[in-house]
């Protein structure tokens, strides 16, 4: 969430950089319902003290019949209708919250101006593709070998599942050790957070209300979550840290739940884009001052895990109009796919600045004193385990349908180095 605070210091500013998002001039709305929702409390307030006074008054006539006491009550009627309309007029400043939700991110100064990928900046590419005669698809490959289920799994749970058998769940096993290892090596704390969490926590991560049509939401009103980056922001929610305490690196390995709702006819074949996949998350809590330098650093994080499988990639630096709404600045990771002859995402590492810790109310103390400052949330993709699976099928793929085990992760496979079907 934005600082309103700063909205109104900063009016100009404010749209001209939300008009990089798309979004129309806006400031001078929101000015105006902040000060009328501020002159409506102000008087809310004394009214509510002039009852309890005018209460006070009434307490201490005896004759309850006088004239005085009908005077008085008479003004007591008139102060509850009065607080009445007000408190009417207050449920109208609903459309000042409702704005404030909804209002994405900033974007950054480096960040380049775009309506969509079309207008993302190529940062770096890593690797070389290797010659593939005729590549095969990883659904076709993955149920050629037999390992890869959809038919069924269909029957079972609908469209966008699959079931991984034999070698390949090994393989997707594999690859959660091998990245959690990688990551802990490097000074992230392993987690294992809750799959299910409150509407509170979304609405923190900036997940509610915009995203509600995209999650799942059980009968008691649980959610599940989408990444676990709701679950390890929210670690932090309403507390206040020491500096000394930051940074705080958080990875954790969860499945992921996601609707896909504005994702029809996308990826419809295979296991790139389903309802259930597993992902590798990365999550640092951090100052204002270090959260650039973090982002580069989970951004490395990410990289480094591809580099090791030796899977070509590419980094793109997202647009404005690219972006997710909490995000003041995006790298995403893409990885090529030697089917598709192109690059696709697996990793988006995002800087949140302070808009999310705004909404939990995270903050940190300055060294020396006892102000408190918001803390910045960053994360990233570290990666996901379904769409490295498939880069790794595609990319590993021999002639004859087999598929070679990287070697950094035989260990993690008890020395197999190929994956044959059975």
């Amino acid at each position: 969430m934005l600082d309103i605070k700063w909205i109104t210091a900063n009016k100009e500013e404010c749209d001209k950089l939300l008009a990089r998002r798309g979004l129309s001039p806006i400031a001078d709305e929101i000015i105006a319902l902040d000060s009328e929702r501020r002159q409506i409390l102000t008087l809310v307030q004394q009214l509510q003290h002039s009852r309890r006074e005018k209460a006070k008054q009434m307490s201490g006539f005896k004759d309850k019949t006088s004239a005085e006491f009908k005077a008085a009550r008479s003004d007591a009627e008139h102060i509850n209708e009065k607080l009445d309309e007000l408190m009417a007029k207050a449920s109208d400043s609903d459309k000042l919250t409702s704005i404030m939700e909804r209002l994405p991110n900033l974007p950054a100064s480096d960040v380049p101006d775009g309506k969509d990928e079309n207008d993302n900046k190529l940062i770096k590419t890593y690797g070389k593709p290797r010659e593939i005669k005729t590549p095969k698809a990883h659904d076709d490959l993955g149920e050629a070998l037999g390992l890869m289920e959809f038919e069924q799994t269909a029957r079972i749970s609908g469209s966008r599942f699959v079931t991984l058998i034999g070698d390949l769940a090994k393989l997707e096993r594999a690859l959660v050790s091998f990245m959690i290892d990688c990551h802990t090596a490097s000074g992230f704390l392993e987690v294992s957070p809750p799959y299910l969490v409150r509407p509170m926590a979304m609405y923190n991560a900036g997940q509610l209300p915009k995203f509600a049509d995209e999650s799942f939401v059980t009968t008691t009103d649980y959610r599940l979550i989408p990444t676990s980056e709701v679950s390890l922001i929210n670690m932090v929610a309403e507390k206040i840290l020491m500096p000394e305490e930051l940074p705080i690196r958080y990875v954790a390995h969860t499945p992921c739940f996601r609707s896909e709702a504005g994702a029809a006819g996308r990826d419809t074949r295979g296991m790139f884009r389903v309802h259930q996949f597993s992902k590798v998350e990365l999550v640092s809590i951090t100052t204002p001052e270090t959260s650039a330098t973090e982002h580069e650093f989970i951004l490395n994080s990410a990289k480094s895990i591809l580099q090791k499988l030796e899977l070509p990639y590419r980094v793109m630096l997202l647009c404005a109009g690219d972006m997710g709404p909490a995000s003041q600045k995006t790298y995403d990771i893409e990885v090529w796919l030697p089917s598709q002859a192109k690059y696709r995402e697996i990793s988006s590492c995002s800087n949140c600045g302070d808009y999310q810790a705004r909404r939990m109310k995270a903050r940190y103390k300055e060294f020396g004193d006892n102000n408190t400052t918001l803390v910045h949330t960053l994360n990233g993709s570290g990666l996901a385990i379904g769409r490295t699976m498939v880069a790794i099928l595609e990319n590993y793929q021999n002639a004859d349908g087999s598929i070679e085990i990287p070697e950094v992760l035989r260990g993690y496979m008890g020395g197999m180095k190929k994956i044959e079907k059975v």
